[in-house]
């Protein structure tokens, strides 16, 4: 399910970074390869990275935003949040989150109307924040 877009005033209801070793990731494609990537991505994400000249940078990418996601949501991986619940798109433009799951639940129950994604790699590191978003509702 996509996060809709924004109407009115907005408040900021959760905010998470995260950082990863590119080679930490790549270490570990290749010692667990299709266990891993089927545990932690989903089939979306893991097309897009292989498409990429040097898909560990952009797995620990998404790696890291997973991390930055579920630490907006205040739950970590824990309270019935997945690796799989959090998935990064890309449609034409900047990376954006569709939640399913318990990181939906959760992205519900804070009131969250929609969540903001940034993330950046160099060969060795990659990094994610993710800003959650929701009516203001205070008088």
């Amino acid at each position: 399910m996509s996060l809709p877009a924004p109407a009115g005033e907005e408040r900021l209801l959760g905010i998470g970074i995260d950082m990863e070793d590119v080679e930490r990731v790549d270490a570990l494609l290749r010692r667990y390869g299709e266990r891993f990537l089927g545990r932690v991505f989903t089939e979306r994400e893991v097309a897009y990275c292989r498409r990429r000249r040097f898909p560990a940078q952009h797995l620990a990418g998404r790696f890291s935003v997973k991390e930055a996601a579920m630490k907006a949501l205040g739950t970590g991986r824990s309270r019935g949040v997945l690796w799989r619940d959090v998935e990064v798109v890309r449609r034409h433009g900047p990376p954006q989150l569709e939640l399913h799951g318990g990181a939906r639940r959760h992205f519900d129950r804070l009131g969250a109307s929609r969540a903001l994604v940034s993330i950046t790699h160099t060969p060795r590191l990659a990094m994610a924040q993710v800003v959650l978003l929701g009516p203001d509702r205070r008088p």
